[in-house]
């Protein structure tokens, strides 16, 4: 069974810098993206990062575009967000999710099956 572990969140003034973690276990990790996604209060899950296998390829959501950087160690199992400038919009719960699917490059929403429980960041002004 997949499991997936967030941590790094917390309580950051405007400005500030984070860095989030996620420990997957259960499967092989190297086989498959890995994305971290937020949803702040009222507002739907929206995606933030996604990272491809062999750390080939990213993407980043507009809006945090050279602000945040995802990035993995394979041979830890991890994944992580480092997250700078932050501002008060990016106060979320964020998360870790993963496909069921290996070898997928960039998985639409639907196609992330597991999700970890979530750490929250907020970031006051």
């Amino acid at each position: 069974q997949v499991q997936l572990v967030e941590s790094g969140g917390g309580l950051v003034q405007a400005g500030g810098s984070l860095r989030l973690s996620c420990v997957a276990s259960g499967r092989s990790f190297s086989a498959y993206t890995m994305g971290w996604f937020r949803q702040a209060p009222g507002k739907e899950r929206e995606f933030v990062a996604h990272i491809t296998t062999g750390s080939r390829s990213t993407r980043y959501a507009d809006s945090v575009k050279g602000r945040f950087t995802i990035s993995r160690d394979n041979a830890g199992n991890t994944v992580y967000l480092q997250m700078n400038s932050l501002n008060p919009e990016d106060t979320a719960v964020y998360y870790c999710a993963a496909p069921d699917r290996p070898w997928v490059v960039f998985p639409a929403l639907s196609e992330y099956d597991h999700w970890g429980q979530g750490t929250q960041v907020t970031v006051s002004s």
